[in-house]
C-alpha cells in the first residue's frame, strides 16, 4: 500500500531555516505532465484509499468544511512592521508577514497546497493567494480581486514586492472585465454558463483566462476584517473552483495573562479563523502546518531568509 509523506517536525524546520543566509534560489524541479494532470497541478497517484475516496463521499467543497480558530501573539511582528516602514517600505503590514509565513509553511508542508477537482486530489504547481479588496473604503465602492503567485523559496521581502505589485496594478487585472461581461447575461443563460464552467472545470478543460482571473481557483484566499474594525469571521469556501483554504483575521487587541509566578503580562494579539477543505489532507497534517504557521507569525525574523529546504509532495 502506498504511504503518505512523512510529516517533518516544525521545530526542526525552523531551526534549519535560522542557519540559512543565502539568497540564491534553486531552480524548481521540472516534472513531465502525465495523463490525468491538470493545468494547475499534478494528480496524486499514491494516496491511500481513504483519501482517494473522500472526494466521492464528500462531493462538494461545502460538505468538507472544517473550522479552526487561533489567537496569535504579534508583539515581535509589530516591531518588524515598524522597522520595515521606517526603512522606507511603504504600506508594509501584518498582512505581508501572514502571507510570507503561509508561503514558508507550504515550503515545509506541501500537502497544504493540494486541491480537489473532478473528484481527484492534486498537488498545485505554484502558490496562488487570492484576496478580495475594495478599491476605496466607502459603502458604494466596488470590490475587485487580486491573485498573487508566490514561490516556496520566497522571503518576506519577495512576498512584499509581489503583493504590492499586484495591488499597484489592480486596475489592469481581467477580473472586473469578466465580471462585467457576465453581469449582462439574463438569469437563465447566466445559470447555464455557470453550469458549463463547472462541467469544464470537472474535466480539467476550463479556460485559462477564467482560472487566472476569477477568485475561485488558488491555494488560499484571505480577508482582513481588521481593516473593517471587526473580529474575524468563519467564511465559507466555494463549490466553484478549487480553493481549499479561507483565512480571515481581525483587529489587533491586547490581552492580559497571569504567569505561574502571578505576574501580569500584557500581549498584543490578533484572532484568526480558518475554514479548510478536509479532503486534501488529514487532521494531523493540518495541525502540524498550522502550528508552524503560527510560530512563524510570532517569530517572523526567520522569514527574511529563504528556507533551508523545500519539500515536495508525494507522487
Amino acid at each position: 500500500m502506498a504511504t503518505e509523506m512523512q510529516t517533518p517536525v516544525a521545530e526542526e524546520i525552523l531551526e534549519q531555516d535560522k542557519e540559512v543566509n543565502t539568497e540564491k534560489k534553486p531552480e524548481k524541479k521540472k516534472r513531465r505532465r502525465r495523463f490525468g494532470d491538470r493545468r494547475e497541478g499534478r494528480m496524486l497517484r499514491t494516496l491511500d484509499g481513504i483519501h482517494m475516496a473522500m472526494p466521492f463521499i464528500m462531493k462538494d467543497r461545502c460538505d468538507a468544511c472544517n473550522q479552526f480558530a487561533e489567537e496569535i501573539e504579534i508583539g515581535r511582528a509589530d516591531e518588524i512592521v515598524r522597522e520595515e516602514m521606517q526603512s522606507g517600505k511603504e504600506n508594509f503590514s501584518m498582512l505581508h508577514i501572514i502571507l510570507a509565513a503561509y508561503v514558508r509553511t507550504i515550503a515545509a508542508y506541501p500537502y497544504l497546497n493540494r486541491f480537489v477537482s473532478g473528484q481527484r486530489i492534486y498537488a498545485r504547481n505554484n502558490i496562488e493567494v487570492v484576496m478580495t479588496v475594495k478599491k476605496e473604503m466607502t459603502m458604494t465602492a466596488p470590490e475587485t480581486c487580486i491573485k498573487v503567485v508566490f514561490d516556496p523559496h520566497d522571503t518576506l521581502y519577495d512576498v512584499y514586492e509581489k503583493f504590492n505589485d499586484a495591488v499597484t496594478n489592480i486596475d489592469n487585472t481581467g477580473t472586473d472585465g469578466i465580471a462585467g461581461f457576465f453581469r449582462k447575461f439574463p438569469r437563465l443563460p447566466f445559470r447555464w454558463t455557470v453550469s458549463l464552467i463547472k462541467a469544464l472545470d470537472y474535466w480539467g478543460i476550463c479556460p485559462k483566462a477564467l482560472i487566472d482571473s476569477l477568485p475561485f481557483w488558488g491555494s488560499m484566499i484571505i480577508t482582513s476584517m481588521g481593516s473593517l474594525g471587526i473580529k474575524p469571521i468563519y467564511h465559507h469556501i466555494y463549490n466553484l473552483g478549487n480553493l481549499p483554504v479561507f483565512v480571515s483575521y481581525g483587529t489587533k487587541r491586547k490581552v492580559v495573562e497571569i504567569d505561574r509566578h502571578g505576574n501580569r503580562n500584557v500581549k498584543r494579539v490578533i484572532d484568526m479563523k480558518v475554514v479548510t477543505d478536509e479532503r486534501i489532507c488529514d487532521g494531523f497534517q493540518y495541525a502540524a502546518a498550522f502550528k508552524m504557521w503560527k510560530r512563524l507569525i510570532e517569530h517572523p525574523e526567520q522569514l527574511k531568509n529563504p528556507p533551508a529546504k523545500v519539500e515536495e509532495d508525494i507522487d
